[in-house]
């Protein structure tokens, strides 16, 4: 769609230097209307500010639009994610993966609210979340025309940013007008830090840039305990006290902060091709994994756990490359959320200088049988003798293979 053609676009919009050059930049390019949607995932930042600093870049108050989706982002994304044991190249629990979808499904609703014919987002031509930004959008509105400014724009460094802010009358806070050590990403799930003092991967990472965690080796001497409850594989409860999804994640990420739960320094394969090195922070999202893992040993048949982990790779990275709204997402979703409805029960955690370890589980669910596994004689028969049988017909074909061997004198 040529620029003139664009009358009303929406813009994620985080209130900060970067989204709001992208606002005027839109303004002066496009010479559209701009509507703003700020997304309350749990970052921890107050919004109200985001507000008013649209209104100062000439937003009309009606056409801006804050929305508090912790509830919704935890109970419809994160927690159906955890049911699955999600984890993208055997370490990364996919926080901000896991954001893009439900910031991409309310532009939408609101384009489709405003009568826009335009979405923006302020992701880089580098990384991943210009995909799933992208993908969700097409998904859910197949003809709506994408604008992605850093795609688009000639402002190629910090300073050519800060000489359009300046001369645009956009406000720049003072720790802004040098370059940022680190870029970071957050919501209710975790942290992420990236570029700068972190693009070497052979270097620690400085202690200044966690920001989720305390240090696991001053984290307190005494092991914290807790018991986690589930209902068909939500947590929802913490010791004994039911929580809504948002308020059980923030209670389980205080929780995992103070004991130094949760870091993971990690170099990814990106979508786009590129590898890239990260501090990702998950504190409460660490310990439900443990959890869930937990309750599920004791109430998932060995078939169904074990075929549940091996779709999970599978399904972790239609997550990670932005494919949250596809078929065979959706298809995952309804084997991993059937496999969960008897994954009811209550787990005791062990939390301790940046580890979690599971110490208890019970389900009325569960089938682990005491008197099956117990070295002493048990109430249930069981005949050893039988799997003199079980083990002949498993070493069929290798006794076969062997009689070959010998044979063929190999």
């Amino acid at each position: 769609m040529p620029k003139t053609d664009v009358k009303k676009v929406v813009l994620a919009y985080s209130g900060g230097l970067d989204t709001s050059i992208i606002l005027k930049w839109l303004q002066t390019t496009y010479a559209c209307e701009v509507v703003t949607f700020t997304a309350d995932l749990g970052q921890g930042e107050e919004l109200e500010p985001a507000r008013q600093k649209a209104i100062l870049l000439g937003i009309k108050p009606e056409n801006i639009f804050i929305e508090d989706l912790r509830e919704e982002f935890v109970r419809d994304y994160v927690f159906p994610m955890f049911r699955a044991n999600t984890v993208y190249e055997g370490q990364y629990l996919l926080g901000t993966s896991i954001a893009r979808p439900l910031i991409a499904k309310k532009q939408i609703e609101i384009a489709e609210k405003v009568g826009a014919d335009a979405v923006c987002h302020g992701a880089t031509g580098k990384g991943n979340d210009q995909v799933r930004f992208e993908l969700g959008y097409y998904a859910l509105k197949p003809d709506i025309t994408i604008i992605a400014p850093w795609r688009e724009w000639d402002l190629r460094s910090r300073e050519q940013l800060i000489a359009f802010a300046e001369q645009n009358q956009i406000p720049i806070a003072k720790d802004k007008r040098g370059e940022a050590p680190f870029s970071v990403d957050a919501n209710l799930l975790h942290a992420s830090s990236e570029g700068k003092v972190l693009e070497d991967p052979a270097q620690d990472v400085p202690d200044y840039v966690f920001s989720r965690t305390d240090d696991p080796e001053k984290a307190p001497d005494k092991p914290t305990i807790i018991t986690i409850d589930f209902e068909k594989g939500d947590p929802v409860a913490i010791d004994g006290k039911k929580m809504s999804p948002a308020t059980l994640l923030k209670a389980l990420n205080d929780l995992g902060k103070t004991n130094g739960i949760g870091r993971l320094d990690l170099v990814e394969n990106r979508f786009v091709g590129m590898k890239s090195r990260g501090m990702y922070e998950t504190p409460g999202g660490t310990i439900l994994l443990a959890a869930h893992r937990g309750i599920e040993s004791i109430t998932l048949d060995r078939g169904a756990a074990h075929l549940k982990d091996e779709l999970m790779p599978k399904y972790a990275e239609l997550i990670y490359n932005g494919f949250w709204f596809s078929p065979e997402r959706e298809m995952l979703q309804s084997a991993i959320d059937k496999s969960q409805e008897l994954v009811t029960g209550r787990v005791r955690v062990r939390l301790y200088k940046g580890s979690v370890a599971v110490i208890g589980r019970e389900s009325k669910y569960s089938l682990y049988d005491q008197d099956l596994v117990t070295f002493e004689e048990g109430a249930v028969a069981y005949d050893h003798r039988d799997a003199a049988g079980f083990i002949k017909l498993n070493a069929l074909r290798l006794r076969t293979l062997g009689q070959r061997k010998k044979k063929l004198g190999l």
